[in-house]
């Protein structure tokens, strides 16, 4: 790291299928990136697939000072395992997989909660209700709608609510998704006599031209607007989110917003250790519980596992998205 220039390399999925998040995680590091002038952002495409992250992440580690990990737990499950062959810091924002977060100690710093831990809002909602309605839970494919399928049905174990896997919804049942965004937009389309439904997918704005109708919908996120406090350090809430508008003209979702977290707290890491060694961020990092735009920041000093910060309920109305 020199003194007058910080930079950041990034692998983002500006084609393939994560290309709909991928292009929100690079605007939103190039709007935070318009209030640092001293530090240059490095962005190349991994193209949604993992084997394209064996020769962009090493390039990348080539010419940065810090690596930001990809979008998807299935990319940073791979560049995880490249970060720790590299022996670098990966500072991960887009993998919320429970085994991404915690697979290679001292090699990946996660900012965002842990995949199961997704659903806790949902189910607290519906326990503070006195609802206790079976929770049929339906999982999509891979690790990571798994891993979020299991949290939720520990949760909803946990408050006494009945859970069911997969099958048909009935109208007397409550209904919640845990999958890729193509796949909860296909169940939540067939489910339309459940009582109450929530999806992971509902938790980002595109959920509600998919599938036409989203009132009274629940989404899980990471981060909402309207959310964010006092910030320790780096942006606020509110000086993000109004960039962001004026260039965009719609606000954020949490997958622009969590970038920028992982981007900020890594800076930050940076200045606090006086260096950009991998040692040296990590015993920043497992030392650090602070305040961001996104929310809270602690991790596990033993794994990098995410635990300061907690998944948003948000629900679907007329005019969108509101907190719920």
């Amino acid at each position: 790291m020199t003194s007058s220039r910080l930079r950041i390399g990034v692998p983002v999925s500006l084609s393939g299928k994560h290309a709909r998040f991928g292009g929100q995680v690079r605007l939103g590091l190039e709007v935070w990136q318009s209030f640092h002038p001293a530090v240059e952002l490095i962005v190349e495409d991994d193209h949604s697939e993992p084997r394209s992250l064996d020769v962009v992440l090493p390039r990348l580690a080539g010419q940065c000072d810090l690596l930001l990990g990809p979008y998807s737990t299935q990319l940073m499950r791979r560049a995880g395992r490249i970060g720790a062959a590299l022996d670098m810091l990966i500072w991960n924002h887009g993998g919320s997989g429970d085994d991404v977060q915690a697979a290679n100690p001292g090699h990946v710093v996660s900012v965002q909660t842990p995949a199961g831990r997704y659903a806790e809002p949902f189910v607290r909602r519906l326990a503070e209700s006195g609802d206790r309605s079976p929770l049929r839970i339906v999982s999509g494919k891979g690790r990571f709608a798994l891993q979020v399928a299991e949290g939720a049905a520990r949760a909803a174990h946990a408050v006494g609510i009945p859970v069911v896997f997969g099958g048909p919804v009935d109208d007397s049942w409550n209904l919640f998704c845990a999958g890729a965004f193509d796949e909860d937009v296909e169940v939540v389309r067939r489910a339309g006599r459940a009582r109450t439904i929530c999806a992971v997918a509902a938790g980002v704005r595109e959920f509600g031209a998919a599938v036409g109708d989203p009132r009274g919908i629940y989404g899980v996120g990471q981060w909402f607007p309207g959310g964010g406090g006092e910030v320790a350090f780096g942006l606020s809430e509110r000086e993000f989110v109004a960039a962001y508008e004026r260039r965009t003209g719609v606000p954020p979702n949490y997958i622009a917003v969590q970038g920028v977290a992982a981007a900020i707290i890594a800076t930050h890491c940076a200045a606090r250790a006086g260096g950009t060694g991998r040692a040296e961020l990590w015993s920043a990092a497992a030392g650090l519980e602070a305040a961001t735009l996104f929310g809270d920041f602690a991790i596990d000093p033993g794994t990098g596992l995410q635990t300061g910060h907690r998944a948003v309920l948000t629900r679907w109305e007329s005019q969108g998205p509101v907190a719920a």
